[in-house]
């Protein structure tokens, strides 16, 4: 993919965002996702790509834009054959409960790859274990979590002591963080935003080892591109909440439900992830208003370069016409 594709990618994230943003800590969590798919849905027709939506909103029945299977890009309307055809994983805005709480870590993301490059997951649960660079390679879902510190602090040249897991505050975690806590290491827990939490593993300054827990299987997929950009690690397997999911998991060509998927089985090819701070936190900073604009904060990454560009941009907005 062309390398300025993830630049113009960038301005879809910053739409979604600038538009939620609006929201921040107004308790409408569901109004504030609503104005992230319509920003986000409306700029991705000034983008030349033909691109289909295989992890979006939901199906056609249950979201109006950005449902899977829709067609978005400006190379659909102009039958360009010269458009690049690509995949498309967006969460306009993930984290909708931090946007609304105005907690940390609320952001817009995306992920795109070639044709048929993506997992095709399930709206699910996904067991997932993601840690950055110097730890690829060492991780196993098989083993236990324990086993898993253990390998990652040899990995480091660290005491198990000095990691920090960041993990979902879920009543399904209780056991996980149980087991953590008596490994002796360190936890970050957060309310939502496993996405953000996977990425942070690879940033230095962030003070994060390794996610643990189940999250949604969408965000998962999300994740791996953006690791895969980095150079970080990831396993993960669906967790099936009812036989009706399973069921929906082999029409989409899960023929394995059990399986673990190694990270280049989750986002493959060449990938481009994207993403806008929606609310201030530990990744990004928040969208800020100001009279007349606002101001952005952007990352935005690509597998085949291994390039990770931090953009802070400002947007003045429009004059009214009189």
């Amino acid at each position: 993919m062309d390398r300025n594709l993830a630049l113009e990618i960038v301005r879809v994230t910053e739409a979604a965002a600038i538009a939620a943003g609006r929201d921040m800590g107004r308790g409408e969590r569901d109004h504030a996702d609503h104005l992230a798919v319509e920003a986000m849905r409306h700029r991705f027709d000034t983008i030349d790509i033909r691109g289909t939506v295989v992890i979006g909103e939901g199906e056609r029945d249950e979201a109006p834009m950005l449902y899977i299977g829709e067609k978005v890009g400006g190379g659909w309307a102009t039958g360009d054959d010269r458009s690049p055809k690509v995949d498309i994983a967006v969460d306009p805005l993930e984290g909708t409960n931090l946007c609304a709480t105005g907690a940390p870590d609320a952001l817009a993301v995306i992920a795109m790859a070639m044709e048929g490059e993506f997992l095709n997951a399930p709206d699910t649960y996904m067991e997932k274990i993601a840690v950055g660079p110097d730890c690829r390679g060492v991780i196993d879902l098989r083993e236990s979590w324990t086993w898993n510190l253990e390998r990652i602090a040899k990995a480091k040249s660290q005491d198990v002591r000095d990691l920090t897991a960041i993990i979902l505050e879920r009543d399904r975690h209780a056991e996980l963080i149980a087991e953590v806590r008596q490994a002796g290491a360190r936890i970050r827990l957060i309310g939502d935003g496993d996405v953000a939490g996977a990425i942070m593993t690879v940033k230095d300054d962030s003070g994060i080892d390794v996610l643990m827990g189940t999250g949604g299987a969408p965000e998962g997929v999300i994740s791996a591109a953006a690791l895969r950009c980095v150079g970080g690690d990831m396993q993960a397997r669906l967790r099936w909440r009812s036989d009706a999911e399973r069921e929906r998991g082999r029409q989409m060509g899960v023929v394995d439900g059990d399986r673990i998927y190694q990270l280049d089985e989750l986002a493959m090819g060449d990938v481009l992830f994207a993403a806008t701070g929606v609310t201030k936190g530990y990744f990004l900073d928040g969208v800020t208003y100001f009279g007349g604009g606002c101001r952005t904060q952007s990352m935005v990454m690509r597998s085949e370069s291994g390039t990770v560009r931090v953009i802070n941009s400002t947007h003045r907005a429009k004059p009214s016409k009189a």
